[in-house]
């Protein structure tokens, strides 16, 4: 240790918290020395989560990240099919069944055909894709491109939460929003399912959306994103990563564990330094167990909690009310001395950066 006239100089990349002794320096593990963090984050933009969470969480000062679809708002780049005319890609189906030569092309464009419920055909053939039964997800798109040929009527009673008509939010609502410091990031163009789209469209889907956020918003607001439906496909990551420098899908360090919404592994056996802990609280989870996750946030240090919420008061998928939402924050709050509550991109650039933090002393 150098005499006590030397003068200790602490090289920071943020302004966060820092214990000094005589001998040590420590920068706290979660800003203000909590004991872990917690992130409210939305999904999809449904209009109840600005005009029925947004004023609760204010009035507890609370802050979330509301990942949006930015196709739904005027003046945004809108949905598309980027390549060849889609009705030479229908004729084709008829002489080549789909394989992997052509399938993200099919699964792409279907969407786009211009046919009632053909988004049915995209969805259930990414999610069939996804969970490794491949030759089903091809026999699904054929059978798509079979009744377009053929005029066939698609029957599908499915239901787009995320696409709601009485989503009226504005870019300059979100202005807004993010003046009162809010985290509004991109949750795609369309919310297609990325895991089964070719690179041209897969790449309209981040870019586009990214673009759209950084002419309205700034670049502040392009940092984080979410591919829908919790999708960690490993290519749409790879091309996700390169335009989004946060993914609350993955977060690959070495010093974090991350357990997702359907991972039921206890936070507590993880031994790394963090762990980022999502879960989801969906119609079936009541109160006491939401609050118990708010608990073990309490008893560990290393946890942080990320919450995924999409519907309000009925509006969206798997809706929350507000009277549960205003029980749910309030519980918070009354254990904020211990429990630092801040945006997805806020608590990731904090970790981050207090992992690549330099102390030099003079």
């Amino acid at each position: 240790m150098k005499n006590t006239l030397n003068r200790l100089f602490i090289i920071l990349l943020l302004s966060n918290c820092t214990k000094t002794s005589e001998l040590t320096t420590e920068i706290c593990k979660w800003q203000d020395d909590k004991k872990s963090a917690i992130s409210i984050t939305y999904d999809d933009g449904i209009i109840n989560q600005f005009t029925v969470a947004r004023p609760i969480m204010n009035a507890l000062d609370f802050k979330a990240t509301y990942f949006v679809i930015t196709g739904k708002l005027n003046g945004s780049g809108k949905g598309k099919f980027i390549g060849r005319p889609i009705s030479e890609i229908i004729a084709e189906s008829a002489k080549i069944k789909t394989d992997s030569t052509n399938f993200f092309e099919r699964a792409s464009a279907i969407g786009f055909s211009g046919v009632a419920n053909s988004i049915y055909y995209h969805t259930h053939a990414g999610s069939l894709f996804e969970s490794g039964k491949i030759k089903e997800a091809y026999a699904l798109i054929d059978d798509g491109y079979e009744k377009l040929r053929t005029g066939v009527p698609i029957i599908s009673d499915e239901v787009i939460f995320h696409d709601n008509a009485i989503d009226t939010s504005t870019w300059d609502d979100y202005r807004n929003y993010a003046k009162e410091g809010h985290e509004i990031a991109s949750h795609t163009v369309t919310h297609a399912k990325l895991a089964v789209l070719d690179e041209p469209n897969l790449l309209y889907e981040l870019e586009q959306s990214k673009a759209d956020i950084k002419h309205y918003l700034g670049d502040y607001y392009t940092f984080s994103a979410e591919c829908p439906y919790g999708t960690e496909n490993e290519r749409a990551m790879q091309y996700a990563h390169k335009i989004y420098p946060a993914l609350r899908n993955r977060m690959p360090e070495t010093w974090l564990t991350e357990l997702n919404r359907g991972n039921k592994e206890n936070p507590g056996n993880a031994n790394s330094e963090y762990v980022q802990w999502q879960r989801g609280p969906v119609n079936s989870i009541n109160m006491a167990t939401m609050k118990s996750w708010v608990d073990t946030c309490l008893v560990h240090d290393n946890v942080w909690l990320v919450l995924v919420f999409h519907g309000v008061d009925g509006v969206g998928w798997e809706p929350r009310t507000g009277a549960e939402l205003k029980e749910y924050f309030e519980y918070m709050k009354a254990k904020e001395k211990d429990l630092w509550v801040a945006t997805f991109g806020e608590v990731t650039k904090y970790l981050r950066e207090r992992k690549t933090a330099q102390m030099r002393y003079f």
